[in-house]
């Protein structure tokens, strides 16, 4: 953020067509952080949350439970 603003106040370089002024980006700066505080304060909806609690939870994994198991299996392919 602090390269946006630093640069705001700046002449574009030569060569370049200018870029947003500082007030524009004040204004649209204002207008994410709405949109943003919106979405905030809509929460997770139920649906997702029961999702994450699903991938809270441990579960066995059947090539996971076979890690002991060291033999080397030969298909034949060698």
């Amino acid at each position: 953020m602090k390269d946006v603003k630093s640069q705001a106040g700046k002449s574009p370089a030569p060569g370049r067509q200018g870029g947003l002024n500082a007030e524009i980006q004040s204004r649209i700066g204002h207008q994410l952080r709405a949109m943003y505080d919106d979405v905030v304060r809509q929460g997770v909806p139920d649906r997702f949350a029961e999702l994450i609690r699903k991938l809270d939870v441990p579960q066995s994994d059947p090539q996971l439970d076979n890690r002991g198991d060291q033999t080397i299996k030969n298909d034949g392919r060698d």
